[in-house]
């Protein structure tokens, strides 16, 4: 049987072979040839049954090949027995029909020999699975070959149908038939029939020549089409490859269109599906040029094409978030977010000594996420505050320090100004720039983000240890010497004589080695107290003994949980596209899959015990800093002239918020991604403008795209074809558009302040995991990780990409080290005060 790819019966008729690319021998496809040139062609027949089918093509004979009617009688009662099927079941009904009969031999098929066609399907076909296997609209085409002793000379007909009829129980599944061929003949050329049989389904599962047979007027148009196939033909030399070797499915196939376009082999070698080859050597306007992007001329023009863009799939874009796939995403990017918030309003505080937190960036996100995921043109953005931000934060509040300046009323007229020049950006379509970003840019910006995540996930874990010391002085050896008392007396309390250590009741204790074992304090039995450590330092006490400072090897176990975490996030995202379990149970697992390792990794640290740094939420509604409030007014605390003197900054701080908003929303609206809905990149940026209003005067955090969050969003809610034949992979749909998801992120992280019983359960070390698990993720998205591993590969190994084909490798590396050396150097400029400067360096 045929749907894109061949699948045999195996000796013993069991089972279906795995599908395969079909290995034709030449001589068979010449034979059919012939056949088609002499035997009965019937086009466009009429006829509402498989029985007058027969009939009309026996009596249409060629009068070369007419029979006697009494062979046609014999052959149309052997054409109208009940084939025999090998029906696909699943392995419960297997092992059902194992237990039920061990002994029983070959499978029980459909029919019993010589049974006849039945005229309506048979309920074995219309409860067959292999049906799900079968894209909606498919058509059967029946091939029967065979040899006859009762026949002189071979009997030939291809027949198309004027409409698609089901053929009652003739197909394995319950299909309308549209094309049927028939070979018959003599004995002693069975081999010869079947390969015959197997070149003709083979050309009718062919994309190209179905088209030929649908529009065929005469017979002369389908030889026409089948001379076009052998001219695609490929042919193996027979000493170099064995012909029973099955040839597995590729992972990607050319397109028809490609095909049926003139044979230019530089033509036709760029739809390799790695990369845009000929889009990179179009230039940036190849990559970019689309209507979003186009400009205007009139005043806010390209805003208002945006708002009329997306205003006919606002309603849809609710409607498309219910879905189970969109489930898992808001759990995976709201636990991401809240430990991005965490990780920022943390570095945040630190900066302004405490002016702006971890509830402020709370707060701040939920409200700025919302409001963007409801207004924007591109709604799968995530909103985040991002490094350059935070240096700016620092920078700004060390001057009005040094200055004496108030730093949230200073910072206020900065937000001002900013959502000011951005609105005349908006108004001025300066959005259209960005089309002349390039990959090189796009790459280089987000593999810069993508190594910040996995560094700082890193540098968090390594932080660890200096919170968690791990104990170097522990010997098994010496494991009788340790100990721990609580002593309640003053700690300068002399110790006891060198070599001895004075016990309980005054008695003294031989000790071997001192340095093992400070000495307990000369004190009566009443001031060590047997209290635990918190109770003994909450009554003025303090720790003796040598195992006072022993932690539980906590960092060993929190890299554990990490690197468990990271591991079990990107095998169970590759589940997918493994060879166990249904196709549903997988989907559901991948689907799920940061959020399944994410339960494993949490069971796991709770059937252990350990204290591991859990997620901590604040659990108040008030400012970090008591010194401020809610409102942050313009006047009073800073001299007159500061409201203007702050539209310096804010210029470098437009500067900074349209490179980074707007390199992230080029990356997220490429064209590999198949968005449907569109982009809105003078929309985005009005939003983002906006929020810089209203987070200014309240005091929160500014925020932009973020780039890896959203890139994570995105791949989250991947669509693909739910129907794949066998063999075939699933075909990449596009995204999931809607604003749903980010919308429930956003307000999930606003309440998390009332859900700390429940997030102080997470351990921290699974929420770096799964941020290096976005980071490394978001690195392998892009071209750059592919070219970087082609310089440590020899030429013989290097994978078939088509820009290989078409630039010299000496070109690619040499394109590549530049673009690392660049990387390098935003790296360093990164990690340095001139970080506010880095999306311009990009």
């Amino acid at each position: 049987r045929w749907i894109k790819f061949e699948e045999k019966v195996e000796d013993g008729g069991e089972r279906w072979s795995a599908p395969h690319v079909p290995a034709l021998p030449l001589h068979s496809l010449f034979q059919l040839r012939t056949c088609l040139q002499k035997g009965t062609v019937l086009l466009d027949l009429d006829a509402p049954s498989f029985k007058e089918i027969i009939d009309k093509a026996l009596s249409r004979q060629t009068e070369e090949a007419e029979l006697q009617p009494e062979l046609r009688e014999r052959l149309a009662a052997l054409l109208l027995c009940q084939p025999r099927h090998r029906p696909t079941k699943s392995l419960l009904q297997l092992l059902v029909e194992l237990g039920l009969s061990p002994c029983r031999g070959k499978a029980k098929s459909w029919s019993e020999p010589g049974a006849q066609l039945s005229k309506t399907p048979l309920k074995e076909q219309l409860r067959n699975r292999f049906k799900k296997k079968v894209p909606p609209g498919a058509e059967a085409a029946h091939v029967a070959v065979g040899e006859v002793e009762f026949l002189e000379k071979p009997f030939t007909a291809f027949i198309r149908l004027r409409r698609g009829v089901t053929l009652g129980s003739l197909s394995e599944v319950a299909l309308p038939s549209r094309f049927l061929f028939i070979l018959l003949g003599p004995r002693a050329k069975v081999k010869s029939y079947h390969e015959v049989g197997r070149a003709m389904a083979t050309l009718l599962t062919d994309e190209v020549f179905q088209r030929v047979a649908w529009q065929a007027e005469q017979r002369e148009d389908l030889i026409a089409g089948m001379e076009a196939f052998l001219d695609e033909l490929t042919v193996l030399p027979p000493g170099k490859w064995d012909p029973s070797a099955r040839i597995p499915p590729p992972s990607c196939l050319p397109s028809p269109h490609r095909r049926t376009t003139a044979h230019q082999p530089d033509r036709q070698s760029h739809g390799n599906g790695d990369m845009a080859a000929a889009g990179d050597r179009a230039g940036p306007r190849h990559a970019h040029s689309r209507e979003e992007l186009e400009r205007t001329g009139r005043l806010f023009g390209g805003l208002l094409q945006d708002i009329r863009r997306k205003a006919q799939w606002y309603g849809s874009d609710f409607s498309d978030g219910l879905h189970p796939q969109c489930l898992s995403a808001v759990l995976y990017i709201y636990l991401a977010t809240v430990t991005n918030a965490i990780t920022f309003g943390g570095m945040l505080g630190d900066a302004t000594a405490n002016m702006q937190g971890v509830l402020e960036s709370f707060l701040g996100t939920a409200f700025a996420g919302s409001v963007f995921c409801l207004f924007s043109g591109q709604p799968l953005t995530i909103l985040s505050s991002t490094g350059p931000v935070l240096v700016f934060e620092r920078l700004l509040f060390s001057f009005s320090q040094d200055h004496g300046l108030d730093y949230l009323e200073f910072r206020l007229w900065i937000g001002l100004w900013v959502a000011f020049f951005g609105v005349v950006l908006v108004a001025t379509e300066a959005s259209h720039l960005v089309r002349y970003f390039t990959r090189f840019t796009e790459e280089g910006f987000c593999a810069l983000i993508s190594l910040i995540f996995i560094y700082d996930s890193l540098k968090k874990m390594l932080s660890l240890a200096d919170t968690f010391p791990i104990n170097w002085q522990y010997r098994l050896d010496n494991v009788t010497f340790y100990g721990c008392i609580c002593n309640l007396s003053s700690p300068g309390t002399a110790p006891a004589p060198s070599g001895q250590a004075r016990g309980w009741g005054g008695s003294r204790v031989s000790m071997p080695n001192l340095s093992l074992l400070p000495a307990l304090s000369s004190q009566p039995p009443a001031a060590l107290a047997m209290l635990s450590r918190t109770q003994c330092l909450d009554q003025g006490g303090h720790l003796l003994g040598t195992s006072c400072q022993y932690v539980p090897d906590v960092t060993l176990f929190s890299f554990l949980l990490f690197g468990g975490t990271f591991l079990s996030c990107t095998v169970l995202k590759r589940f997918r596209s493994s060879r166990y379990f249904p196709v549903g149970v997988r989907k559901v697992v991948s689907d799920f899959a940061i959020i399944l390792a994410i339960l494993a990794s949490c069971t796991v640290d709770a059937a252990l015990g350990l204290e591991t740094p859990k997620l901590l939420v604040p659990s108040e509604l008030k400012p970090t800093n008591p010194a401020r409030g809610w409102i942050i007014f313009p006047f009073g605390a800073n001299p007159w002239w500061v409201c203007l003197v702050s539209m310096v900054p804010a210029v470098l701080v437009t500067i900074l918020i349209f490179m980074d908003q707007q390199i992230t929303a080029v990356i997220l609206n490429r064209r590999e991604y198949k968005l449907q809905k569109g982009a809105g990149f003078h929309l985005d940026f009005l939003c983002v403008s906006l929020l810089m209003v209203v987070t200014s005067i309240t005091g929160l955090p500014w925020y932009v795209s973020a780039t890896v969050i959203s890139l994570a969003h995105m791949e989250s809610l991947r669509k693909e074809s739910t129907t794949s034949a066998p063999g075939e992979h699933p075909r990449f749909l596009g995204i999931r558009e809607q604003r749903l998801t980010g919308l429930a992120v956003f307000v999930l992280t606003g309440v998390s302040v009332f859900m700390a019983p429940i997030l102080k359960h997470i351990p921290m070390p699974v929420l770096y995991g799964v941020f290096l698990h976005m980071g490394v993720a978001a690195l392998n998205s892009i071209q750059l990780t592919d070219r970087v591993r082609l310089l440590l590969m020899p030429a013989k190994h290097q994978p078939d990409l088509a820009y290989l084909r078409h630039v010299p490798l000496r070109r690619v590396h040499l394109f590549t080290i530049i673009q690392l050396l660049c990387l390098a150097l935003l790296w360093v400029v990164k990690s340095t005060m001139a970080a506010i400067i880095f999306p311009v360096m990009v």
